[in-house]
């Protein structure tokens, strides 16, 4: 007498697939992400530099144009009444911030004479900010 013997084979669910996939999501999330980044500044000709990178933790913008003419937080804002702007924003935050976008064709005294009122306002946490160098 003849036996049958059934030959069964188990469903699998194939890891490499799968890794693959996982992966995939993992680079589409970090992308999303990066491009998600808050900029509070205005749009200005930001300096160039190789090792720039940005301070999210910071809690207001200041932006200075070409032309002198400062924002804070998009803002627009007398340079003469930037300190007791800043004091507000800041006030009751002792870990209180400011990026500062600097055009780059803004002259360097007119730069100090922005980060002197900032310092006045009692923010001692600074940040300026540079575009990335492309390099070809």
């Amino acid at each position: 007498m003849k036996v049958k013997i059934e030959d069964r084979r188990r469903a699998r669910i194939e890891m490499l697939p799968l890794i693959d996939i996982v992966f995939l999501l993992l680079v589409f999330f970090i992308y999303a992400m990066m491009s998600m980044a808050v900029h509070r500044g205005m749009t200005v000709a930001l300096p160039e530099s190789s090792t720039a990178r940005n301070d999210k933790s910071l809690v207001m913008s200041v932006t200075v144009r070409a032309n002198g003419s400062v924002y804070v937080d998009k803002a627009p804002v007398s340079p003469e009444s930037l300190t007791a702007v800043l004091k507000e924003k800041a006030a009751g935050d002792e870990q209180a911030g400011a990026m500062l976008f600097a055009d780059r064709e803004l002259p360097y005294q007119a730069l100090f004479r922005v980060l002197d009122q900032i310092r006045m306002a009692g923010i001692t946490r600074i940040s300026l900010q540079a575009r990335a160098e492309h390099h070809p």
